[in-house]
């Protein structure tokens, strides 16, 4: 196959598949933190690490009790939740009244906290989480050697996202929740418990980085650092795409992902700011993000 400005194709589709995989945890991610933002109006600083307790979460089930990936697939996100469900019931509750940024410090602090806490028992170096075995080895396509497992991330993040945006975007109870965000007293003249969903809300977002931390366990070693080296990366993702936007948050991970793929090919020494760059050019140019609205 011909060469493309002077770039092997193996490398250029390599490095589009490994922008391809960042970008669908960049999407899960910013999903998580636009359907928090978007319903409940809070700033969650403490998604970054509430996906590494996710990834530790499948190490420990592996580790102490045998269950491996497919159990993790379902207990570790189940666990995250019943945790943002504390969280948003003991602490968030009392600042959906106040300032953004109460909410913001708040959950900052707990992604230290967590952080800190997991640093304390499991140190920094990491811990090695294997591939299922149905998901090893992988598919020679000719122009590129596709590992199974890195398919299996791409497609699974894509049908959780969208099915995330169906549900919100297109059912009656996506419906209920965007009515409770915006008139909480008549949706419960009707007879539903907004507390209850507000909670389910929060609980189901932080699910989602709880989700995306045991499909990178495989790919990433599991450490505490692991959060906040990403939750940077998706805010801006979220900025870009606009707050509280879900298909922005969606498509805009996706982009920036194979972006950053490209960029790591034609010019490596930027890679690491290009979604930054984007992000500066996107708010001089749309300050809402590409699909949020003006307010």
């Amino acid at each position: 196959m011909f060469d493309l400005l002077g770039v092997p194709p193996q490398a250029l589709f390599g490095q589009l598949l490994l922008g391809l995989i960042n970008g669908s945890f960049y999407a899960l991610l910013s999903l998580g933190l636009a359907v928090i933002f978007g319903m409940l109006n809070v700033i969650n600083f403490a998604h970054g690490a509430l996906y590494m307790v996710g990834a530790f979460v499948a190490w420990l089930l592996l580790t102490y009790l045998g269950l491996g990936y497919w159990w993790a697939l379902f207990l570790a996100p189940t666990v995250v939740g019943l945790i943002g469900v504390v969280l948003e019931k003991t602490m968030l509750s009392r600042l959906y009244k106040l300032d953004h940024l109460y909410g913001l410090l708040l959950t900052f602090g707990l992604a230290l906290i967590f952080e800190g806490a997991f640093r304390h028992f499991y140190g920094v170096s990491g811990q090695p989480y294997p591939i299922p075995d149905l998901l090893k080895g992988g598919q020679n396509l000719g122009f590129m050697f596709l590992p199974n497992y890195r398919g299996w991330v791409v497609v699974s993040s894509l049908i959780v996202c969208f099915g995330t945006w169906y549900a919100i975007e297109r059912t009656r109870l996506g419906a209920y929740l965007r009515a409770a965000t915006e008139n909480p007293v008549l949706v419960q003249a009707f007879g539903i418990n907004v507390p209850v969903m507000v909670s389910a809300t929060y609980a189901f977002g932080v699910a989602l980085a709880g989700l995306a931390g045991v499909l990178a366990a495989p790919i990433y070693q599991v450490s505490p650092l692991m959060g906040s080296n990403l939750i940077i990366i998706v805010f801006a993702v979220v900025v870009i795409g606009g707050m509280g936007s879900i298909l922005g948050a969606i498509l805009t991970g996706l982009g920036l992902g194979l972006m950053e793929g490209l960029t790591k090919v034609f010019y490596p020494e930027a890679s690491n700011i290009v979604v930054f760059v984007v992000m500066a050019i996107v708010l001089l140019i749309k300050p809402a993000g590409l699909f949020g609205r003006e307010r």
